[in-house]
């Protein structure tokens, strides 16, 4: 898996990685036979902790990287009560801050996604920071 994300990585980039810049913002974009029927978000960590998070994951759906951060696609409001690490970027509908990225991963399956919380749990870890969960209030019944 780690010497396929890396041959992609070097490669040359492939067309569908990514739709046009606008003002240093891209929209990643997903293989035609993908489906996201949950919406897409993106977390984006530093390119350092990259190879140490695909090789952790249980699962890891599409990712994406440049030269700066990986972009680990989510399914939409991934961010909800979670309280992602202030190196983390998340991008809502995955109109991502980055300079040309590349897929470097894709799934076996149908399914874009990497789970959140597996995400979130091993990118505090990476990082060194305790995991927190926002507190939400949930009426009694």
């Amino acid at each position: 898996m780690l010497r396929n994300a890396l041959s992609r990585l070097l490669g040359t980039p492939r067309p569908q990685a990514a739709e046009e810049s606008r003002g240093g913002r891209v929209r990643l974009s997903l293989p035609p036979s993908m489906t996201a029927s949950l919406g897409c978000d993106a977390v984006g960590v530093p390119a350092l902790h990259g190879f140490r998070l695909m090789s952790h994951l249980p699962r890891a759906g599409c990712v994406f990287a440049d030269a700066d951060r990986w972009w680990w696609i989510v399914p939409a409001g991934s961010d909800l009560d979670l309280d992602w690490p202030e190196q983390v970027t998340y991008a809502h509908g995955a109109d991502v801050p980055a300079v040309r990225p590349r897929l470097i991963h894709s799934p076996d399956g149908l399914t874009p996604y990497t789970p959140p919380i597996p995400l979130f749990l091993m990118v505090c870890q990476v990082v060194g920071v305790v995991p927190t969960w926002a507190r939400s209030v949930v009426p009694a019944p």
